[in-house]
């Protein structure tokens, strides 16, 4: 009876500990601005580390600007908002030289918007009027991700099916 009762105090103790360690930290319920299941990040993100934003997007003003969500001082998602005149060939921008918009082994996918999945990120855009241009392109860069690794492809296009249409909610994008 003795070493019944230990074991209870032991198994609460830590199950009383587990639950209090500041180690596990949830995924946030909106990434720069825009509401998104954690289950869909979590399909991106696998630290337990604390989450805060790099936010220089202002939507009001429609300026290219990045908003990067870190764990700690990792960047996890990094995100492009830009606001043009015309529209960008995403191909271009997923493989042209630099590293602001780069997807590794870009393949189009039908998502109701012209949109790119790589291996590592994915763009979408679409008409968007606002203050800065006609069009709203949207970049995600996923930085753990190994740019030779093709298991989350499928997991990124899950993401930008849900974060790209509400983005372009709370943009006011018709």
């Amino acid at each position: 009876m003795n070493a019944r009762r230990i074991l209870i105090v032991l198994l609460l103790s830590i199950l009383a500990f587990s639950c209090d360690s500041p180690s596990h930290h949830e995924v946030p319920k909106a990434i720069c601005g825009t509401p998104i299941d954690p289950a869909l990040t979590r399909l991106l993100v696998t630290s337990t580390k604390e989450f805060h934003e790099y936010n220089r997007v202002e939507r009001s003003d429609a300026i290219t600007a990045p908003c990067i969500l870190l764990s700690e001082n990792d960047p996890v998602l990094e995100f492009r908002f830009s606001w043009d005149d015309t529209a960008t060939d995403l191909m271009y921008l997923a493989t042209g030289a630099g590293s602001i918009s780069r997807v590794t082994a870009p393949r189009g996918i039908k998502l109701g918007y012209k949109s790119i999945v790589g291996t590592d990120g994915a763009i979408s855009i679409a008409k968007c009027k606002t203050n800065g241009g006609d069009y709203f392109t949207l970049t995600l860069q996923v930085p753990q991700i190994s740019l030779m690794d093709q298991t989350h492809r499928k997991d990124i296009e899950k993401f930008m099916r849900a974060y790209f249409p509400a983005t372009l909610k709370t943009l006011g994008c018709k």
